[in-house]
């Protein structure tokens, strides 16, 4: 099924799927397009979440001519779950099955963080012609990456990110970062595990360096994990995670300079991730090349590679996919 892209400036309505263990976007996503319900949302089982949103003044709230008007959750929460959210995040439709959106939705927000679940949850909106947005990872897999650059080659249409691309504070360094010289060593904590927020550091590091990554090594042992990282500009970068660390801030190091560097506003990062995807549909200028992505996703799998494999050094060449 053919539809028109970009969709230009008609009122766009969003469905979004959820959820997975311990990731509540849908409702913060959902909140930043419609606003909450604080009744409800105080309620909400990721008690972040409306600590965040309640920092913000309401005029930051709402993404102009854009709503999610339709929630499913399959997988780790169902029916309930998609109700509580929908009460807290002003949703006016609830359906029992993903599927059940086509026809009723402009576009569709992926808002689950299982890279190896994106196919399947994702093939019904991309082969009916649907745009999306997909959670972090895109991928955890080769093959997976296969499938979604074949879509991408058959010309549907997909972007994803992890928000951290847009971290406020990191913005600034992205765009400068003269004084550190010539790039050496960058330290990126992380939480959690390497499958879902792993591309949140890697995401986080890649404008400063941009393309070149050469290799990755897994370093640790169960949930501690430790990537060492070569970038063909001569900088390494180390990725240290585990479950209950936390996973802010970046120590970024040169010939001429060094800096530790912090920011704590989820929101600014969510919401700009959110008001570039509505920029996408309605002209669809991507927010940045899609290989950017698609490196970072052989950078993830290689780092998945080299811990099933015993920390064995793997090259981004290794992972063989052909690009578009």
């Amino acid at each position: 099924m053919e539809h028109a892209f970009p969709l230009g400036g008609k009122e766009l309505r969003i469905g979004i799927l959820g959820m997975t263990s311990g990731n509540g976007h849908p409702y913060s996503w959902s909140a930043m397009f419609n606003g909450y319900t604080k009744e409800y949302m105080d309620a909400c089982e990721f008690p972040v979440i409306p600590v965040y949103l309640y920092k913000q003044p309401p005029h930051t709230l709402g993404i102009p001519g854009a709503h999610i008007t339709h929630i499913c959750c399959t997988g780790f929460a169902e029916r309930d779950e998609a109700e509580k959210i929908a009460r807290a995040s002003n949703i006016p439709n609830v359906v029992d099955r993903p599927e059940d959106m086509i026809g009723q939705v402009d576009a569709v927000i992926c808002a689950t963080d299982r890279g190896d679940e994106h196919v399947e949850r994702c093939r019904p909106f991309l082969e009916a012609g649907l745009p999306m947005f997909i959670d972090k990872p895109l991928v955890t897999s080769e093959e997976d990456l296969r499938t979604f650059l074949q879509w991408r080659r058959e010309g549907k249409h997909f972007i994803s990110s992890s928000s951290m691309r847009y971290s406020k504070v990191m913005e600034t360094y992205y765009r400068n970062h003269y004084e550190f010289g010539k790039l050496r060593f960058i330290i990126r904590p992380m939480a959690k595990y390497l499958e879902t927020y792993g591309i949140h550091a890697l995401e986080n590091v890649y404008p400063m360096l941009g393309k070149g990554f050469r290799s990755v090594q897994f370093l640790g042992h169960d949930t501690h994990c430790t990537l060492h990282i070569e970038h063909e500009s001569g900088c390494t970068v180390i990725v240290t995670q585990d479950k209950d660390l936390v996973g802010t801030g970046m120590i970024v190091m040169g010939n001429g300079g060094a800096e530790v560097i912090s920011d704590g506003d989820s929101y600014y990062s969510f919401k700009k991730q959110l008001d570039l995807f509505v920029h996408w549909l309605r002209t669809g200028e991507e927010p940045f090349p899609f290989g950017e992505t698609v490196e970072l996703m052989k950078l993830l799998i290689a780092g998945l590679r080299s811990r099933e494999e015993g920390g064995r050094r793997v090259t981004l060449d290794e992972i063989n996919v052909e690009e578009i």
